[in-house]
């Protein structure tokens, strides 16, 4: 019965082979994880009004506005600031992609479930008006 599951030996092989696949798992999800936390991601909007950087998650860490703000009307403003945001966000989505993708693959349901869930959480639908073109109420830098 050599090789068979009476067999002791090749029992403990396939134990150690697939021990090894469960480290190397594991320390690439440690990798995924370091790389993924330590991420932030700085954008321009287009006209230089505002500048944002967000973390790994989404959230605003630091706005830096422009002078020219003080040329342009609120609302103007606002919308530079949120499509930065909103660009950042999309930057963050698929950098984050990338780092799962490098660390531990895409070949697996749970790689893929975890590049899902960084897309749905960093790329939700944007908001009506938001970003439309002629919605910056035809100011110019």
């Amino acid at each position: 019965m050599d090789g068979g599951v009476l067999d002791p030996g090749g029992a403990m092989d396939r134990m150690r082979a697939w021990k090894g696949r469960i480290d190397k798992l594991a320390a690439d999800t440690k990798v995924m994880s370091d790389r993924l936390q330590d991420l932030r991601v700085t954008v321009e909007d287009d006209h230089g009004l505002a500048e944002v950087t967000v973390d790994s998650a989404g959230a605003l860490l630091d706005l830096r506005l422009g002078r020219q703000i003080q040329r342009v009307p609120p609302e103007v403003v606002a919308q530079a600031v949120m499509d930065a945001i909103r660009r950042a966000k999309e930057q963050l989505a698929e950098r984050s992609q990338e780092i799962i993708a490098e660390t531990v693959g895409t070949e697996s349901a749970a790689a893929r479930a975890i590049a899902e869930r960084v897309g749905r959480q960093l790329r939700p639908d944007p908001e009506p008006g938001w970003g439309e073109s002629g919605s910056s109420s035809g100011w110019q830098r």
